[in-house]
């Protein structure tokens, strides 16, 4: 008999503290177990650790499979991880981690972009219906009132029959909210400077008439330069009264100064998940507005929806063990455009 030889790729994680307990599943670490040669235990959260089993895994590392919090893979990390082919990143963008020496060695890239796009539209599908029905100021006026009410007058202006919803950004989460609000009767405008051709029954047109033309502004921009404070005073004066500007983005692409007085005054209403700064100040009006629901940024993968990322995330491990393309690969090209 002779000893058979472990074609599997050797793998580690790596990922910030606490996190591989709520991605992975005892199921999922069984079938990383069964994928690749690992300890689907052990977690480097610094990839420069003198810690003996970290550096060892790393060395012998042909996949990292990471998530939130990985370490920046510099020039120096990959110094310590000769073997090193692959990074499979169990969650959205990959910009906190992979350096440009990643690109320079030639690594292969994938991530969970598509997994974790779905909950930020599911949760902005539920904005936009919501504000179509004035349900934030309903459930308001509710509790002060606890009694019968002339609801069908003071709501005559809500309800979600063709009205005109406006994505900006065609993004990944961009177009998978275009996709679920096909079942609706409404009308999908989109912008976005590098689409010529727009999915079936959207219009295409530019930022400043999608805005005058809404009733909800829904956000899907990555942030890049030129998408710095891109809903500026001219866009947010150009929306009609009683319109619904919904962030699921990132906080620095709304002139966030220029959209206070609105709310203030409660011309415009807002659903905010993201703000700039990430943390509002404690004395900030987001919190206590009346139309205006502030979420601490739980619009993407949150509980068990971490769990569709690590199907992913494993799935391109499966691919790769197989010697298949990533269903999701990553190139440096896409970071000009994306999150």
């Amino acid at each position: 008999m002779h000893p058979t030889t472990d074609n599997r790729p050797a793998l580690l994680l790596a990922m910030g503290e606490g996190i591989a307990g709520r991605l992975l599943t005892d199921a999922h670490r069984t079938r990383l177990a069964s994928l690749a040669r690992t300890d689907p235990h052990l977690v480097a959260h610094d990839l420069t650790s003198a810690d003996p089993r970290v550096t060892a895994a790393l060395a012998d590392a042909e996949i990292l499979l990471t998530c939130w919090g990985a370490p920046p893979l510099s020039a120096e990390v990959l110094d310590r991880a000769p073997r090193l082919r692959a990074v499979v990143h169990a969650a959205g963008s990959v910009k906190h981690h992979i350096t440009d020496a990643c690109w320079e060695r030639g690594l292969r890239v994938t991530s969970a972009a598509a997994a974790n796009a779905l909950p930020v539209a599911e949760y902005t599908l539920a904005a936009i219906l919501f504000a179509g029905k004035r349900v934030l100021g309903s459930a308001r006026r509710y509790a002060e009132l606890r009694a019968d009410h002339a609801w069908l007058t003071e709501s005559a202006d809500g309800g979600n029959y063709r009205r005109t919803i406006g994505v900006v950004g065609a993004s990944r989460i961009g177009r998978r909210v275009i996709e679920l609000l096909r079942p609706f009767d409404l009308d999908v405008l989109l912008y976005d400077p590098y689409v010529d051709a727009p999915p079936p029954g959207v219009e295409l047109v530019g930022l400043d008439e999608l805005c005058a033309r809404s009733s909800v502004v829904s956000v899907h921009a990555p942030q890049l330069p030129s998408t710095y404070r891109m809903i500026g005073a001219a866009q947010l004066a150009a929306m009609p009264d009683g319109a619904t500007l919904v962030n699921t983005s990132r906080g620095s692409l709304i002139d966030e100064q220029a959209l206070l007085p609105h709310l203030l005054t409660g011309r415009l209403h807002a659903v905010l998940d993201v703000t700039d700064p990430e943390l509002p100040p404690s004395d900030s009006p987001l919190y206590t507005l009346p139309n205006v629901l502030l979420t601490p940024h739980v619009a993407g993968s949150l509980g068990n929806e971490l769990h569709r990322m690590a199907d992913q995330a494993i799935e391109e491990v499966a691919r790769y063990a197989r010697g298949e393309p990533f269903a999701e690969e990553v190139r440096a090209s896409d970071l000009q455009r994306s999150a």
